[in-house]
């Protein structure tokens, strides 16, 4: 487990850029944390860091958001407004597994709606502070490597 300081939007951005600028083709992110945490703003860096140049809006109407013109695509998955039950019928694991889109990474907010898990993943928690920033705890899962991505202190 990693624990990081976030002093404010820009800063949680930037963990975004570093995680697309260096995770693989078949990386699964779930977020979680309150609203406002930065859940949003940290998918926007990622796509910063895949070379995405079109605007990254949170799905939570559409539910998923798919970008396939970065370095790898990136599929953005926002789970607020589902059940459990409900979040099975949107087959999710095709996303990670690669079956009917290319294996790209996978950011799923509200993730802990997940009736079940990819064997592989990064848990990635976004708390608010009390110095009015916020902190992101990256816990790895399966075989989910972090070694290779410089990670700010």
């Amino acid at each position: 487990m990693t624990k990081i300081f976030l002093p404010n939007a820009e800063a949680t951005k930037s963990l975004g850029v570093k995680l697309g600028e260096f995770l693989p083709p078949g990386s699964t992110i779930l977020l979680s944390g309150d609203l406002g945490t930065g859940k949003t703003t940290l998918v926007q860096g990622i796509g910063e860091g895949l070379g995405i140049i079109e605007p990254i809006v949170s799905p939570t109407f559409t539910l998923i958001n798919e970008y396939p013109e970065g370095r790898i695509p990136l599929y953005h998955l926002d789970l607020y407004r589902l059940e459990s039950g409900e979040v099975e019928g949107l087959n999710v694991e095709t996303y990670w597994e690669g079956i009917e889109t290319p294996l790209g990474i996978v950011a799923i907010e509200w993730a802990e709606r997940l009736p079940y898990l990819p064997p592989s993943y990064l848990n990635l928690e976004l708390t608010h502070s009390n110095d009015s920033g916020r902190y992101a705890q990256l816990t790895p899962f399966g075989n989910f490597d972090l070694n290779a991505i410089a990670l700010p202190k």
